[in-house]
């Protein structure tokens, strides 16, 4: 029993910084712990932020140690003067086959 409650203490905690584009063609970037939850959650409308602009599509993400440091990146977007500029240029390059399995709405 001990080992088992040690096992799930040692269990780190994956946290993710992502980036939606929605159908008006604007994108949403959030960070969270749970990347296929929280996205099943804006693809059913319980996100206030993006409850009217679906439906949407996860175009990118990055996965962190800490939730400060997903945190830390979400802000580097939501207050940078270069955001849509570099978003774009993240989104481009990066690999769209990592985000099928998130993309397909199915089992949210």
């Amino acid at each position: 029993m001990v080992e088992f409650i040690l096992d799930i203490l040692l269990v780190k905690s994956m946290y993710y910084f992502y980036i939606l584009k929605c159908n008006d063609n604007t994108k949403y970037c959030g960070h969270t712990n749970n990347l296929k939850e929280r996205l099943g959650k804006h693809l059913k409308g319980r996100i206030w932020s993006t409850k009217y602009k679906r439906p949407m599509e996860l175009v990118y993400y990055e996965k962190f140690d800490s939730r400060s440091q997903a945190f830390r990146r979400e802000m580097q977007f939501k207050n940078g003067k270069t955001r849509k500029e570099t978003m774009e240029k993240l989104i481009s390059s990066f690999p769209k086959a990592k985000c099928q399995g998130f993309n397909s709405h199915s089992d949210l």
